[in-house]
């Protein structure tokens, strides 16, 4: 594996936060904005900067996403109503108006996707790969480095809906964990051309962590009247292993034959790739999905520390897979991987890097259900 030392990688001396709920929707998302709220404020406060210096290109002001931003909440409300309560509740918790809640969890829409700022790479290996027959799943996180500080995990405990344990940062829905009936779910984002108003992509990855049934978690996927999609790879605990590739009016499923799976930023189905917008400028996302495919194939019997060696992987460094934020670029253009996080999902852990994994210990949090 290729090691690099790459100056000003910030090292976190403590594990994030975690934030544990419980009740409703709305009483879960009050807690975790009064639990996050210096984090919540925060990450309003970055995206507003952010939309501020990418005006030229996207000529949108914050007041301008204000208003796009409400054109999706209905669909919103008509199909997910408890996940629009768990946003009003973290705006409530947190002292930040809903309407720059719902900002931050329909960005790429109202950015029109204009922000290509995530850049994760997430894989996963049955019990078939493994050296002790667990089922693994693992994700690089990569976001603007100045929402770094804002990552927390959060146990939560609904009323009505499985327990789950998921990573967030800021004001955004969790999406990104497992729950109790042993389904995860890591997103990566895809540029779909076919976008419209509907229902945000992170509400729709929010309500894949209610799912009981792994045909119910793709079927989540595949909302009417979805704005865009995501890939969304989704682990069972029985060694199941799909890749969902969506975008507003397309999808394909896609199985892990041999027991491996990897996807990165880009869609990997010939049907999918017609719908793909600017696929020249994925290139790097092509590389990582390569090399990480790569990796994870030279290994037959994998376990948490070899996927974590992965996540810690440079080559083509800064747009590596182990993603580096480099002085100087463009607004529009610089993220780097703001936590690395590996799921057991046999053993119902995640284990999770805050910051660059090169640079940052893994600590573990359990789901005790």
């Amino acid at each position: 594996m290729f090691k690099h030392e790459i100056p000003n990688t910030p090292v976190h001396d403590t594990p994030p936060p975690l934030i544990e709920v419980s009740g409703t929707h709305l009483e879960m998302g009050s807690q975790i904005g009064e639990a996050a709220r210096a984090q919540v404020q925060h990450s309003v406060a970055n995206a507003r900067i952010l939309i501020d210096a990418a005006y030229n290109t996207l000529e949108l002001t914050w007041e301008g996403a204000k208003i796009q931003a409400r054109k999706y909440l209905p669909f919103a409300e008509e199909r997910y109503p408890q996940y629009v309560d768990e946003m009003r509740g973290i705006a409530k918790g947190s002292n930040i108006p809903f309407d720059d809640i719902m900002v931050l969890n329909a960005m790429e829409a109202v950015t029109t996707d204009a922000l290509h700022l995530t850049r994760c790479t997430s894989m996963a290996v049955n019990e078939e790969r493994t050296a002790d027959g667990h089922v693994l799943a693992a994700h690089n996180e990569d976001w603007i480095p100045e929402d770094e500080g804002d990552v927390f995990v959060i146990s939560a405990k609904p009323d009505k809906e499985p327990p789950f344990l998921a990573m967030t940062y800021g004001g955004l829905l969790p999406n990104v964990g497992f729950n109790a009936y042993g389904i995860a779910q890591l997103i990566d984002s895809v540029y779909p051309a076919d976008s419209r108003i509907g229902i945000p992509r992170l509400v729709v990855a929010r309500a894949v962590l209610s799912s009981k049934r792994i045909s119910g978690a793709i079927g989540r996927t595949l909302v009417q009247h979805r704005a865009a999609g995501y890939n969304h790879l989704l682990i069972h605990e029985s060694g199941e292993i799909y890749s969902i590739e969506v975008s507003a009016r397309k999808f394909e499923i896609l199985h892990a034959h041999d027991g491996y799976m990897v996807h990165t930023n880009h869609y990997i189905d010939p049907q999918m790739k017609q719908v793909e917008k600017d696929p020249e400028e994925l290139i790097s996302s092509r590389v990582r999905y390569f090399r990480a495919s790569r990796l994870l194939r030279q290994t037959e019997q994998h376990s948490i520390k070899s996927l974590q060696a992965i996540q810690k992987d440079h080559v083509n460094v800064p747009n590596s897979i182990c993603n580096h934020n480099i002085a100087g670029a463009d607004p529009l253009d610089r993220e780097k991987t703001i936590n690395a996080l590996v799921i057991d999902l046999t053993s119902r852990e995640m284990h999770i890097a805050w910051g660059n994994p090169c640079q940052n210990i893994y600590h573990t949090y359990h789901l005790d259900a």
